[in-house]
C-alpha cells in the first residue's frame, strides 16, 4: 500500500503544486555519491552501530521543513532532487516511524541534540500534515501515536493532547459489530497492518478490553491454523480473506499479544507470542534472518517484525525472538554498503549490497526487479528498516538478551 502521493487536502494540493512550479527549474541531478563495500567488520558494539545508522539517516535523509528549522522531516529518498527536499510528496507513516527510531535513539544516549530531534520532527509531522494529529487512515494514525506515548513515557517529552485526540481517532473508528477498526475510515477492509498497531495503543491506554478484541479478531480471523501465521485482513461484509502474509503483520500481532501478556498476566497471551514467533522464525527467515520485502512501503515491514520480536524477548524472556533479531542484525550489518564511512542498508539482509559500477553515482533503476536484483534502495523505508534492527538489537544486547 503505496500513499506516498495521496491524503493531501485541497490547501497540500495547492501548496504541492506551488512547490513544485517553483522547483522544476531548480532541481538538480541527485548528487553524486561514492557507494563502497567495506570489509572490515566496523565497530562490534550494537549501540555504536545503531549510533552509525542513525547518522546515515540524519545525514541523509533528514532536513528542515519549509525553511523552519524548530521543523524536520525524512525525505523519503537519498540522493534527491529540490523537490524531493520540499516534501511535496506526505508520507505520513513513513514519518512516524522515523520518529519511533528518532524516540529509540534518544532513549539508548539522550542528549539535548537528540531530544531537539525529537521534538523536530514532531512538530514537522504535524504542520506539514495540514489537518492536524489526525487522518483518515487508522494504520497511520496508531503509528504515530505509538512514537508520540514512547516519547512521552520514556523522554518525558509531551506535545500537548496530540496523544489523546490520536487515541480519540483511533476509538471512532471502532465498529462494534465487527469488533475491529478498518484500514481507513469509510472502509471495509480490516486489515492486520492496521489493527495490530491500533490494538498495541489501545492496550498501553488502558483499553485492555478492545486490545483483547482485537487481539481475538487477529487470532481467530486472520490467523492461518496451517502456518500460524497472521494474514493481511479481510472485506466485511461477506468475510472475503486477503491470504498475503507479510512479515510486519506478524510483527503488529506479536507486540499486541505481548502487552496484553504483560497487562493481564493472561496466559493463553503469552501461548500465542511463542506461537507467532515459532512460526515467524520457521517461514519468515533465511538462516535466522528476517526475510526481505522490497522498497517503497514495504521497505519498513522487517524492521517492524524486529521491533516487536524485541519487545517480546524483552518482556517475556523469549530467546527465539531475541535470536532471529540478534542475527538479523548481523547479517544486515556484514552485507551493508557504506557511503562516507555510514551504513547502507539493503532490502535483503542475507546478501551483500551490490556496488554499481560507476559506484560516484547511486544508480536511478527504473524497474523494481533491478533494484532487487542489486538489493540496493535509495527509500527512506529500507534504512529506517536497518536502523530500527540496530537500535533492538542494541536493547537486546544491554538487556543481557
Amino acid at each position: 500500500m503505496d500513499r506516498r502521493k495521496k491524503e493531501i487536502s485541497r490547501r497540500g494540493v495547492l501548496l504541492a503544486a506551488g512547490a513544485a512550479i517553483a522547483l522544476t527549474a531548480l532541481a538538480q541531478p541527485a548528487q553524486a555519491v561514492t557507494i563502497t563495500r567495506k570489509v572490515s567488520p566496523g565497530p562490534e558494539e550494537p549501540g555504536r552501530r545503531a549510533d552509525l545508522a542513525e547518522q546515515a539517516i540524519v545525514q541523509r535523509h533528514v532536513r528542515t521543513l519549509w525553511g523552519r528549522p524548530q521543523m524536520r522531516l525524512g525525505t523519503l529518498v537519498w540522493p534527491g532532487s529540490l523537490l524531493d527536499q520540499s516534501f511535496a510528496r506526505w508520507c505520513y507513516w513513513w514519518q512516524a516511524h522515523l520518529l519511533d527510531c528518532a524516540v529509540d535513539a534518544a532513549y539508548r544516549a539522550g542528549t539535548p541534540e537528540r531530544i531537539d530531534r525529537v521534538v523536530a520532527i514532531a512538530r514537522g509531522i504535524r504542520t506539514r500534515n495540514l489537518t492536524g494529529w489526525t487522518n483518515r487512515y487508522y494504520d497511520d494514525m496508531s503509528w504515530l501515536v505509538l512514537a508520540l506515548e514512547r516519547a512521552d513515557r520514556l523522554l518525558g517529552v509531551r506535545f500537548g493532547d496530540a496523544v489523546g485526540e490520536l487515541r480519540a481517532g483511533l476509538i471512532e473508528g471502532w465498529n462494534p459489530d465487527v469488533g475491529a477498526v478498518p484500514w481507513r475510515s469509510g472502509d471495509e477492509y480490516y486489515n492486520t497492518p492496521a489493527i495490530g498497531p491500533t490494538g498495541i495503543a489501545m492496550a498501553r491506554s488502558g483499553e485492555l478490553s478492545r486490545a483483547g478484541q482485537l487481539a481475538d479478531f487477529l487470532h481467530t480471523r486472520l490467523r492461518d491454523t496451517a502456518s500460524g501465521l497472521v494474514l493481511d485482513g479481510v472485506h466485511e461484509p461477506g468475510g472475503r480473506v486477503e491470504r498475503t502474509v507479510h512479515t510486519y503483520c506478524q510483527g503488529v500481532a506479536i507486540g499486541l499479544e505481548t502487552e496484553l501478556a504483560l497487562r493481564t498476566g493472561e496466559s493463553h497471551h503469552r501461548r500465542r507470542v511463542a506461537d507467532l514467533v515459532a512460526a515467524a522464525g520457521d517461514r519468515l527467515t533465511d538462516a535466522g534472518v528476517i526475510v526481505a520485502a522490497s522498497g517503497d512501503d514495504s521497505g519498513l515491514f522487517m524492521g517492524i517484525l524486529a521491533r516487536y520480536l524485541a519487545e517480546a524477548a524483552l518482556s517475556l524472556g523469549d530467546t527465539t525472538a531475541a535470536n532471529i533479531v540478534h542475527a538479523s542484525a548481523q547479517a544486515a550489518w556484514k552485507h551493508r554498503a557504506e557511503v562516507d564511512g555510514l551504513p547502507l542498508f539493503g532490502v535483503d539482509w542475507t546478501r551483500p549490497v551490490t556496488v554499481p559500477a560507476h559506484p560516484e553515482t547511486f544508480p536511478q533503476f527504473t524497474h523494481s526487479s533491478a533494484a532487487s536484483s542489486a538489493n540496493l534502495s535509495s527509500d527512506l523505508s529500507v534504512q529506517l528498516s536497518g536502523w530500527m534492527l540496530l537500535e533492538a538489537d542494541h536493547q537486546l544486547t544491554a538487556a543481557g538478551r
